[in-house]
């Protein structure tokens, strides 16, 4: 079983992060470096998750070695107390060989690093460039992320030459590499405490309130409200962007010099655009370079940029309509099945996509019925009230983990009590729940955080580029402070602990933060203690109010505006749900008919064509007698013409205007009426 356990985290990680990609991201149509580039920012900090309690395990197993080793004069005063006997010392299931650990996880940090550092910075500026080649839209983010880049540079360069100069730093190119580590973990901690306090209440609230249906029913209003508005305006901006796109398509001909920026562009366009405009273009009119009163190659790359961000917004609005249309009619169903006597759950609509038939089997309206209206109010309160548990745990140990003695961290006292009795099964779930919990509170507030219409996570397969790659950013970022801040917490950091014991493999390749005393001494240990203020202020939902304030509306049960928004809402759901049921009614109609008049149709469609067959073929056989006839009776009277017309005497008139064969003339006209019967 040695490595068995990595192995297999290895894959399932992987499967996990390629799942919510699928979900979030377009494989189909998004460029495939976007996708590889964020499905590594993810799976690299999944990965750090679930490999870190292996580590942690693994490395109480080598204390205990090393304790059993060692003689008592070499150890300490703690370190005895804490060394148990050889039985029990005894290797975990899921020990990981010494030199794999390091090695892994120096691989997983600074790949990491350079991605969200240096790689998809880049990356973002060339996936948003709207420019028509590859050297276009490399020049284009270089140029964007020069002041990004020599920032950092000039911070750099600025801390070295201060070393340089000042006589009493004999800095070598490790602690050169620790303080550039604990800089950017400065930095990812920072931000990680915002997005933990806010995820801390609004994860266990959140559940509360999904017990509630009348919550969830009008805040699904309140939603709508503001995503017809949103999507009224995407549609605006589409079309306001097609007629820029229509205005430079009919004044860039097809052997203008530009005409292939342009055909990009109107591929980027919606179907329907796009056979619009080719019907008004006129591909055969030459253009005139003496006009000035063409585009030039850089409105066109702008106009291109504009096209991508309009449709990708406008069919994310769509699609988001549709899906928040389906979840107001559930939950509309499901608060009138509360008080169904028969206590089976009936839809008001069919599900559009087709259901599982092994899920139909089982989930029977009956069970849907207990589980919608009994027991899933109950389940959700019971899950925010261990959630809430959890949090109020996690606030504790956050303002309480630098106290070694005693030990005052809730973590670190459950792990010591696994550590004496080497319950290694005990150890990993445990700080597998702490870490995990952790995690979920901080990524799932990178997915829910929206900063207007630049960075926003919308799930179906509705993410852009941008955010995708700014997310894996994100991750990159806050996963190694997240890492570093749950083994303080268990006291399995020994800058926390001030224990004289072998550290993880993930904090050695982190380095000694002694190098830099303020940091390991001061910002690690009391910056984690707002999280109390912040966890205040996100219960009494300070920042909902502050943005409500601004103008941005929120959902606030006592707002005016809030109502106004639900009432609207309500509104426009009545009126797709009327909508809907007028499709569905006619359907139905059209389908009663065709099985009540469908074989009969049928039988007398045949007769009918059996009947026009035979009228045909007879009509055809009169008809080619009569052209016979008339084509003759034609010939005659024509040569009597062309006689009558040789025979009269000619007219004054000037030779240019009329033609001298009358026959030619005569032909050219039955030519000139025939021709469209011909063609």
């Amino acid at each position: 079983m040695s490595g068995a356990a990595l192995g297999l985290e290895i894959v399932f990680v992987f499967f996990l992060a390629l799942f919510l990609l699928h979900r979030y991201g377009d494989f189909k149509k998004q460029h495939r470096l976007v996708i590889i580039a964020t499905l590594l920012a993810w799976y690299l900090c999944f990965l750090i998750v679930f490999i870190l309690p292996l580590d942690v395990s693994t490395t109480i197993y080598n204390r205990c070695k090393l304790a059993v080793n060692s003689s008592p004069a070499e150890t300490n005063g703690s370190f005895v107390t804490l060394a148990p006997s050889k039985q029990k010392c005894f290797k975990p299931w899921s020990y990981i060989p010494n030199g794999i650990m390091p090695i892994f996880w120096r691989v997983v940090y600074w790949t990491s690093q350079f991605l969200t550092w240096i790689l998809l910075p880049f990356m973002q500026s060339y996936a948003r460039s709207g420019g028509f080649s590859i050297t276009g839209k490399i020049k284009t983010a270089l140029i964007e992320n020069a002041i990004y880049y020599g920032t950092y540079l000039l911070i750099f360069g600025a801390f070295l030459i201060y070393v340089a100069v000042n006589p009493k730093f004999n800095l070598q190119w490790n602690q050169l590499q620790t303080i550039g580590i604990a800089a950017a973990n400065t930095w990812g901690l920072f931000l990680l405490v915002l997005l933990l306090g806010y995820g801390l209440v609004e994860i266990p609230r959140s559940h509360w309130n999904g017990a509630k249906r009348g919550y969830l029913l009008m805040k699904t209003y309140f939603k709508a409200a503001k995503l017809m508005t949103e999507k009224a305006d995407a549609e605006e901006n589409l079309e306001d962007i097609m007629e820029e796109v229509r205005k430079v398509s009919e004044s860039i001909k097809y052997n203008h010099p530009l005409r292939k920026c342009v055909d990009t562009i109107l591929k980027k366009c919606p179907t329907e655009y796009q056979e619009r405009m080719g019907r008004n273009m006129d591909d055969y009119e030459d253009f005139d370079e003496r006009q000035n009163s063409y585009p030039s190659e850089k409105s066109l790359v702008k106009l291109h940029k504009q096209v991508i961000y309009s449709v990708q917004r406008h069919r994310r609005t769509q699609v988001q309509w549709q899906i928040l249309l389906e979840q107001a009619f559930y939950l509309e169903d499901v608060a009138k099945n509360e008080t169904s006597a028969t206590r089976q759950f009936v839809h008001t609509f069919q599900s559009q996509e087709p259901e599982n038939k092994i899920i139909q089997y089982f989930y029977t309206p009956t069970i849907e019925w207990y589980w919608e209206c009994l027991l899933r109010p109950w389940f959700y309160r019971v899950l925010a009230v261990v959630l809430a548990t959890f949090s109020v745990i996690v606030v504790w140990s956050e303002c309480t983990f630098f106290s070694t003695r005693p030990v005052l961290s809730l973590f670190a006292v459950f792990i010591q009590l696994a550590e004496k009795t080497y319950n290694y099964i005990y150890i990993e779930m445990a700080c597998f729940l702490t870490i995990f919990f952790l995690s979920i509170c901080v990524y799932s507030t990178v997915f829910r955080i929206r900063v207007f219409n630049y960075y926003y996570l919308a799930s179906h397969h509705q993410t852009d580029a941008y955010s995708l790659l700014f997310s894996g950013m994100l991750f990159c970022r806050l996963t190694p402070p997240l890492c570093l801040n749950f083994l303080g917490l268990t006291h399995m950091d020994a800058t926390i602990s001030h224990r004289d014991a072998q550290p993880t493999a993930y904090t050695s390749i982190m380095g000694s933060m002694k190098v830099l005393s303020f940091i390991a001494d001061g910002f690690y240990i009391y910056y984690p203690m707002l999280v109390v203020i912040l966890c205040i202020a996100t219960y009494f939902s300070l920042g909902t109010r502050c943005l409500n304030l601004l103008g941005f509306q929120q959902f606030m049960g006592d707002s005016e505006m809030t109502s106004d928004l639900i009432d609207e809402g309500k509104e426009l759901i009545r009126r797709e749900k009327r909508k809907r049921q007028r499709q569905e009614e006619g359907e139905n109609r059209r389908r009663e008919w065709k099985e009540r008049y469908g074989n009969r149709e049928d039988s007398t469609r045949n007769r009918v064509v059996h009947t026009e067959q035979k009228e045909s073929s007879f009509s055809e056989t009169n008809t080619n007698r009569t052209l016979s006839k008339y084509t003759r009776t034609n010939g005659r009277t024509e040569r009597d013409r062309i006689e009558l017309l040789q025979d009269a005497e000619p007219l004054d008139f000037n030779a240019d205007s009329i033609n001298d064969d009358p026959l030619e003339s005569d032909s050219g006209r039955f030519r000139h009426i025939k021709s469209p019967n011909l063609v």
